[in-house]
């Protein structure tokens, strides 16, 4: 199965208003509430896909027990670790008259460190029937910048595939434990390798000093250029065709989801970023974050090339 692992989950809440006014209230007219976290945006199209997912991480209080029970619909397997104090909401206000989203992200409970030594004994039992972990997001206020590199090492020792898709000082430390795949953003590449990553060879080098530190596989997120992937088997760049995007909100954690499935189906790079490549662009033709449809992959498939570099 596939683990995933949001330690900082939420629910999600979308509004949507019309001529949104600060300062005054407003009307909602349409409302919608899903489990979120970016572990979560990843464990939602894994199941869509057909893959068995378990996912764990931190929740607490009601709102962490809306969340367990709102996964259910999705054939996702709860495995969190739960503290008394209440889980986060986090809310996205859609201006439908000037298409303009507003974002409200409250920062959640605080953990001491006998929570996290709680949840590693956890996760160790959960790491040993996994096939590929992946562990996405932001932490709970409480933890430092080790929290990952921790997590990552006990898949290592467990001898299995693990992917860390976090920023700042969490994927700093976080890659020091040598994690298999890391998808960086340019600005994180940057903020990792000090280089100014101003055009595609810089930035190819740059991921390819990341993987000789020993990061498995490196895939950098180019936008709307597509992405590239560096690892032992090569150098490769995907390009996507154009396709009418409706919601782009957690096309990356939809992107992770498929390296995971490629991870798991032990597919070469080059099919495994093509099929990454194919679940979030389908994920981008949809409205709700965190979903795609079958039908939409399949059809984009075929049509995004992979080049080696």
């Amino acid at each position: 199965m596939i683990l995933t692992v949001t330690l900082n989950a939420a629910i999600d809440k979308r509004y949507v208003v019309e001529n949104f006014q600060v300062g005054e209230v407003n009307r909602v007219k349409e409302c919608s509430y899903v489990p979120g976290g970016k572990g979560l945006n990843v464990s939602k199209p894994a199941s869509i896909y057909g893959a068995e997912v378990v996912a764990t991480g931190f929740v607490g209080g009601h709102a962490g027990n809306y969340i367990e029970d709102a996964l259910k619909p999705f054939g996702i397997k709860s495995e969190f670790y739960h503290v008394d104090a209440e889980s986060r909401s986090c809310i996205n206000i859609w201006d439908e008259t000037n298409h303009v989203q507003t974002e409200f992200l409250e920062p959640g409970f605080t953990l001491t460190e006998k929570d996290f030594e709680g949840f590693e004994e956890k996760f160790r039992t959960l790491v040993a029937d996994a096939e590929v972990v992946a562990m996405s997001g932001s932490v709970p206020k409480g933890l430092d910048g080790t929290a990952y590199q921790r997590l990552v090492k006990i898949v290592k020792d467990a001898g299995k595939n693990v992917i860390l898709d976090t920023s700042g000082k969490l994927l700093e430390m976080g890659i020091q434990a040598a994690p298999t795949l890391i998808k960086p953003n340019i600005d994180e590449i940057r903020m990792l390798t000090g280089k100014n990553c101003d055009d595609i060879n810089d930035i190819i080098e740059a991921a390819k000093e990341i993987h000789r530190n020993g990061v498995e596989i490196v895939a950098v997120s180019l936008g709307a250029d597509g992405s590239l992937a560096v690892s032992d088997e090569g150098i490769f760049r995907a390009e996507v065709p154009k396709i009418d995007a409706v919601n782009t909100v957690g096309c990356g954690d939809s992107m992770i989801t498929g390296f995971a499935i490629g991870l798991k189906e032990g597919l070469s790079l080059p099919e495994t970023l093509k099929k990454a490549s194919a679940i979030s662009a389908a994920a981008a033709m949809r409205e709700e974050t965190g979903f795609f449809c079958m039908e939409d992959m399949e059809k984009i498939l075929p049509q995004i090339k992979i080049m080696k570099l």
